[in-house]
């Protein structure tokens, strides 16, 4: 181990030289370790690189790539999660900031095998441990790896297959065994570790024989020995007897058998196999148990004493017989047998993950061996002396346990094997979406050990939602603009459901606003006011659709403005929320129909004097109208379907405001304001003609209203047609006549500010005499039809 750690410090130390010495060379890579599932490789610094990227792809196999990335002052590191014995091409790309390749190089090697598993370990040499392990697909070979338990020692040890033997070891010590796969990639992890302890150190035996009859055996006492086993072998012969004892001397001789061994065996029914040393005559021997058992033999130094029960202690002796009789009996050979195997195994996790097999305590036992397998051939073992044995379990898993106790008989011939599966793992990957407004999706990867699961909301009292098999559920009719906590809770017929799942929390979308009402601040613009179901800070948009356009407006709180509304258009009017969740339903619409159009223009005509003409264009919306003619001295009005009205009460030379409000079929009223009309001054209220003695005809007029108009005056006859203008202020006007003696009709008519004359002044017709009268007779008067 130290020699690794120097040989990684040299390799460190020797990159951050090569980075600080490197140029614009190629990037160069190559594998410095690897294990079963990852590989540690070095590479040369690149200049001007700010993280290095390494990509393990398999070469020979379907698997995905793994990559990692490092930092650019990194001259060394690992990719993990690859498989094992499997051959991969190692890419390193130095990178700059932006990610740009700066330049790349590549290697191949394989990893590891896998890693194996050890079955069971025991000793039968003082100096040696022999280890029996599973193989694993790939291996060229394995390395035996023992450590002391105290720590002064550790050597590893190149065996080609299972079962391998680690020696050099020291007598009645304990060590920690474990087991590594190596193929040309590297090796392997260590697999668990199992403890097992080296026999006691052999005897040195010293003989002696103090008679002709007797043979005498001693020995020094080894260490922590608790019994010893003695072989005598007759010379000449193939006779062979063993002799267990605890004392360090024995004594042979030939007045009775002496009880050399007893030795339990194993098959369908437990029996015990006695050996005894014969003796000078014996013909038969009977070997009797204290518990009234017996078994006999003529020839051979042994017999079979079947059946006996397991966890038994007793003692044999053997008695020889011939023809004279029996000899005296042997000294009592203790036994015991294979211990049973306890009655009652059960597995407690006080701690998800941390399990115990458990079992009740069996007499003659030394110590156990506990086995568990789990249900993808996981194995592992433990050795101990209590009654429970810690392992680690995960969830979702079935595991296999059974318990073999020993003893020096050797294991129990066999045992009872209990099943343990632990609680159904947590789904992970755990996803929730917004399917609609109130419908959360929510989808899992399925999990190990699992065969049924519940779907739950806190917010719905914990109410089962979905209990199925498959990795999915829909969560439907929930409230809007709620957070709810959701948790996927696995269950499994034998460990019932895991409530330790950790709940995820996903928020349905917005409620939908409704909108309360609606008021126009001006011609185009309106207030709508809406309800305000959700949390703040939600986004509120007001949409008004018309057949020929779309408006809207946004807002946090209870209202916003919809502007620039064309007159006479009708809209739906609905509202919608937005969260960063998703969009709610849109609430009811309600109709906005706009006020009508104003007509585009108004023409107010003078029909008489006290009578206008007012004519207007269509406005869109508009079904009727109401005109209005306002000045101080009095108004006119008058409310018509049609685009026209006769209005009356005009009073001469007043300035009117022309005002009209146009209304729709429902009641909406737009009002308008037009450029003012100004009425006519008042017409001639009396006209005479007179004639001058200059053969001038003077015409004069009185008015009943201010004299500020200028005036024409008109005079036409059969023989002549005069026009007279008269300016404001003036009340005649004279017209030098041509031709005396004719009928003349006289019109004098004031002219307006825009230069029309008054087309409404009735006409006078005058009889005018040649020279010699000064006054005109009047004819008539004639009223002019109004157009």
């Amino acid at each position: 181990m130290g020699g690794t750690k120097s040989k990684m410090l040299r390799l460190l130390i020797l990159f951050a030289f090569t980075e600080i010495c490197a140029a614009q060379n190629a990037v160069t890579v190559s594998v410095f370790t690897v294990t079963s599932k990852s590989m540690t490789v070095q590479w040369s610094g690149y200049t001007g690189a700010s993280s290095y990227k390494v990509t393990a792809t398999p070469r020979n196999s379907p698997g995905p790539s793994v990559f990692t990335q490092f930092g650019g002052n990194v001259v060394m590191g690992s990719v993990n999660s690859l498989s094992p014995n499997t051959v991969y091409t190692m890419k390193l790309e130095a990178m700059d900031n932006a990610l740009n390749v700066l330049s790349s190089a590549a290697t191949q090697e394989t990893t590891a095998p896998d890693v194996p598993s050890i079955g069971q370990a025991y000793s039968k040499h003082s100096d040696s441990i022999t280890v029996e392990f599973t193989t694993v697909s790939g291996a060229s070979s394995y390395l035996l790896r023992a450590e002391s338990k105290t720590g002064d020692f550790f050597s590893e040890t190149v065996v080609s297959s299972s079962p391998g033997t680690v020696v050099q070891l020291q007598p009645y010590t304990d060590y920690s065994l474990s087991v590594m796969s190596v193929n040309s990639g590297g090796r392997s992890q260590p697999s668990y570790p199992i403890e097992a302890r080296t026999v006691v150190m052999a005897p040195k035996l010293n003989t002696t024989s103090p008679d002709n009859g007797t043979i005498l055996v001693t020995w020094t006492p080894v260490d922590n020995a608790v019994l010893y086993t003695l072989c005598i072998i007759r010379e000449g012969s193939m006779s062979r007897n063993k002799l267990n004892t605890t004392d360090t001397t024995v004594s042979f001789g030939p007045p009775s058998p002496d009880v050399i061994l007893v030795e339990v065996t194993q098959g369908r029914s437990l029996g015990i196999t006695v050996y005894w040393m014969s003796v000078q005559g014996g013909e038969n021997y009977v070997a009797r148990t204290t518990n009234g058992q017996n078994c006999n033999s003529t020839v051979s130094g042994y017999c079979f004493i079947t059946p006996v029960e397991c966890g038994q202690n007793h003692s044999v002796s053997v008695t020889a017989y011939n023809g004279a009789g029996p000899s005296s009996p042997s000294e009592p050979q203790n036994y015991i047998t294979y211990p049973c195997p306890p009655e009652n195994i059960w597995v407690e996790e006080p701690k998800a993950g941390n399990c115990s097999i458990v079992w009740n305590e069996v007499q003659l036992v030394e110590y156990y061996m506990a086995f568990i397998k789990r249900d993808d051939g996981t194995e592992s073992s433990c050795n101990t002396t209590k009654t429970t044995c810690p392992f680690s379990c995960m969830c979702g898993y079935t595991y296999l346990t059974t318990v073999f106790p020993y003893n020096q008989a050797g294991s129990s011939p066999y045992a009872n094997v209990r099943n343990y599966t632990t609680i159904p793992c947590c789904p992970q990957g755990v996803s929730i979406n917004l399917v609609s407004t109130e419908t959360l999706e929510i989808n899992w990867s399925p999990v190990k050990g699992a065969e049924l699961y519940e779907t739950t909301a806190a917010e719905t009292n914990d109410v089962i939602h979905c209990n199925d098999t498959a990795p999915v559920c829909a969560l439907s009719d929930l409230r809007c603009n709620t957070a709810y906590t959701v948790t996927v809770t696995p269950c499994s017929e034998l460990r019932g459901c895991n409530r330790t799942c950790t709940p995820q929390t996903h928020e349905t979308a917005p409620c939908a606003p409704e909108i309360v009402n609606m008021t126009q601040t001006n011609n185009s613009t309106y207030r709508v006011h809406f309800a305000t179901p959700n949390t703040p800070n939600t986004n509120y948009t007001v949409t008004a659709i018309g057949r020929y356009d779309t408006h809207s407006c946004q807002s946090r709180n209870g209202s916003c403005e919809l502007t620039q509304l064309p007159c006479g258009s009708t809209y739906e009017v609905m509202a919608v929320a937005m969260t960063t969740v998703g969009r709610s339903l849109p609430g009811y619409s309600k109709p906005l129909e706009t006020g009508p159009c104003c007509p585009m223009y108004v023409n107010v005509t003078q029909v008489t004097q006290a009578m206008t003409n007012v004519t207007w264009s269509p406005g869109s919306g508009a079904r009727s109208y109401i005109t209005t003619l306002m000045s101080p001295r009095g108004h006119a009005k008058c409310h018509t379907l049609d685009t026209h009205c006769l209005m009356g009460c005009i009073t001469c030379g007043t300035n009117y405001s022309v005002n009209m409000v146009s209304i729709s079929s429902t009641g909406h009223e737009s009002e308008c304001k037009y450029r003012g009309f100004s009425s006519s001054e008042d017409k001639s209220h009396i006209v005479k003609l007179y004639r001058r003695a200059n053969n001038s005809l003077r015409v004069y007029w009185s008015s009943l209203g201010p004299q500020m108009q200028n005036h024409t005056v008109q005079l036409y006859g059969t023989a002549a047609n005069y026009t007279c203008i008269a300016a404001g202020g003036s009340k005649y006007c004279d017209i030098q006549e041509e031709t005396c003696g004719d009928v003349y009709t006289v019109v004098a008519a004031p002219v307006g500010q825009n230069g029309i004359k008054v087309g409404f002044c009735q006409p006078r017709t005058y009889s005018v005499p040649c020279p010699g009268g000064n006054a005109a007779m009047v004819v008539s008067r004639k009223r002019r039809s109004v157009k």
